[in-house]
């Protein structure tokens, strides 16, 4: 049973989410080119390429830190809405990480809490609005559930990640109610969110991440 992760297993799922990322450019690409810039498999691809360059080049040792480089690295690469999105969402999980090198099921739930609520403070999205928030909600809900039920960090981030993608799918007949994507109405209906897709991703990647280090 997995009781902590430590910061390796942290630089591991951000290596995963970069590589899936960029696996997956082309598909992310062709969701928003349906109901937006067309523009964020390559910004998030070159985001998360920058990322872990830096991080090859000195990763931090505590979690606090090592998040908050993410998150700062985004805001300053990554163009459009998902630079200062995901940004928010890795510096609000680095503020609350703590100085340390291993998270318990506790404290990574609190950051992955703090990274949502970041989303929520910066783009005002609720649930239905057809954004990331379809699917990070749903997640962080399901992460705390697990934990509460007493299972091990492993089969919650799992169980997150079944979670995450379960709400990326449900934004397919949503009507768009935030971004680019409102100015279509109901022509955004039957079309992925592609900030959701993208989460689902971050989301599966930390399972697997987890799942790998156990």
């Amino acid at each position: 049973m997995t009781d902590t992760i430590a910061t390796d297993t942290l630089v591991d799922w951000i290596t995963r989410f970069r590589d899936a990322v960029a696996d997956k450019r082309d598909w992310l690409t062709e969701l928003d080119s349906a109901i937006g810039d067309a523009d964020h498999g390559s910004n998030m691809t070159r985001g998360m390429a920058a990322v872990v360059d830096k991080l090859d080049a000195g990763a931090p040792a505590t979690a606090d830190e090592l998040l908050k480089s993410v998150g700062m690295t985004l805001v300053s690469s990554v163009g459009g809405a998902s630079g200062p999105l995901y940004g928010t969402l890795f510096l609000r999980m680095g503020m609350t990480a703590g100085a340390v090198s291993e998270l318990d099921a506790a404290a990574l739930a609190a950051a992955l809490r703090a990274g949502l609520d970041g989303i929520v403070a910066r783009g005002k999205a609720e649930a239905g609005d057809k954004t990331m928030f379809d699917a990070m909600n749903p997640a962080v809900d399901a992460f705390d559930a697990a934990i509460a039920g007493g299972a091990d960090i492993s089969s919650a981030a799992r169980a997150a990640a079944d979670a995450a993608a379960a709400g990326r799918d449900a934004t397919l007949p949503l009507v768009a109610r935030k971004g680019r994507a409102s100015y279509l109405g109901e022509r955004s209906a039957g079309h992925l969110d592609p900030g959701a897709a993208s989460t689902a991703i971050l989301f599966d990647t930390l399972a697997a991440a987890i799942a790998g280090s156990s």
